[in-house]
């Protein structure tokens, strides 16, 4: 039942085969010690991608006078990338380094196809002048059009060290915040591939509204509502379906508050974010909740665009039950 929304995907998913690290260089010390973590953990292939935007590579000749010079461009960032793909053999790790020129977005995009990549990491901004919450266009473009898992590291994400990444008891810990769609299913038992992966327990959490709206509207709350108990069955469900510990918990607030909260006091290594239809993405963005997280998790944060059921999947299930 789990695996059905995860046709051919789910293996490498959650054991990756090649991940690709999109950098600006500017960010190369924040994203590779994650990036490095997950390729031992794994056994990935590293692509560490710098996009050069069109005309950047501009020089200046004996004269003074500037003319466009996209070799030396090249060379220099590429000095920028391979210390770092030489510290990932010296791990054993498969790493090249690439440098393209153009729109950052689409040659991502078209890196991720032409070398199969199975997972994107990338890194995000904060805040810009006027306090307004930015992850940058690029990563936002991708979140919205990529349909393999997308890793954001945000500027408050630290790599786990010693007991960081562990609850109380000595354990790791990956969060997948749940809207309790019709996604939950097979979203959940991605991020419960994952937190096998990682030998890791996996809370699923759903933020109910503020509790003196739900009495208000005279509806049940915290330990008595509905979604605990919908929610109950999804962790048995999805445990069963990986073999490990999966704790349903729901709390009311402001969604991104009480995911951050939930993160930062249970110490995750991971939160995993299920937005994989457009409805539910666009659910989850109305209040900006993902960038938010984005913005300021100090843990990687995984969200997954696309449809996880294949439309031929799909359309033959629909005739499966026509017929049946």
């Amino acid at each position: 039942m789990l695996d059905a929304g995860l046709p051919g995907n789910k293996d490498h998913w959650t054991h990756p085969g090649v991940i690709l690290v999109a950098t600006d260089l500017s960010d190369l010390d924040r994203l590779m010690p994650f990036a490095l973590a997950q390729a031992v953990e794994t056994g990935a292939r590293l692509i560490l991608l710098h996009i050069l935007p069109a005309g950047v590579g501009m020089a200046v000749d004996a004269a003074g006078l500037p003319y466009y010079d996209p070799a030396g461009a090249l060379e220099v960032a590429g000095k920028f990338l391979e210390p770092w793909c030489e510290q990932a053999r010296r791990l054993r790790i498969e790493c090249d380094a690439l440098v393209r020129e153009g729109s950052a977005s689409q040659q991502i995009a078209a890196s991720v196809r032409q070398f199969q990549a199975d997972r994107v990491l990338l890194g995000t901004r904060s805040r810009g002048k006027l306090g307004k919450l930015l992850i940058g266009s690029v990563a936002e473009q991708l979140l919205r059009s990529l349909s393999v898992p997308v890793i954001t590291i945000g500027p408050e994400a630290h790599a786990p060290a010693g007991s960081a990444g562990q609850d109380s008891e000595g354990q790791r810990v990956v969060l997948y915040a749940t809207t309790l769609s019709e996604t939950s299913r097979p979203s959940a038992a991605l991020a419960c591939g994952i937190a096998a992966t990682q030998d890791a327990k996996l809370v699923l959490l759903h933020i109910l509204p503020p509790i003196d709206e739900m009495v208000r509207d005279g509806l049940p709350t915290g330990l008595d509502s509905a979604a605990l108990h919908e929610l109950r069955l999804l962790a048995q469900e999805t445990g069963a379906g990986c073999r490990i510990e999966v704790e349903a918990h729901v709390v009311h607030g402001n969604p991104s508050i009480e995911i951050l909260a939930e993160a930062s006091e249970r110490k995750v290594g991971l939160i995993v974010l299920g937005a994989t239809h457009r409805s539910a993405f666009e659910n989850l963005t109305r209040d900006r909740t993902i960038y938010k997280v984005l913005a300021h998790a100090r843990c990687p944060v995984l969200t997954l665009r696309e449809p996880l059921v294949r439309p031929a999947v799909a359309e033959a299930e629909k005739m499966a039950i026509q017929e049946g």
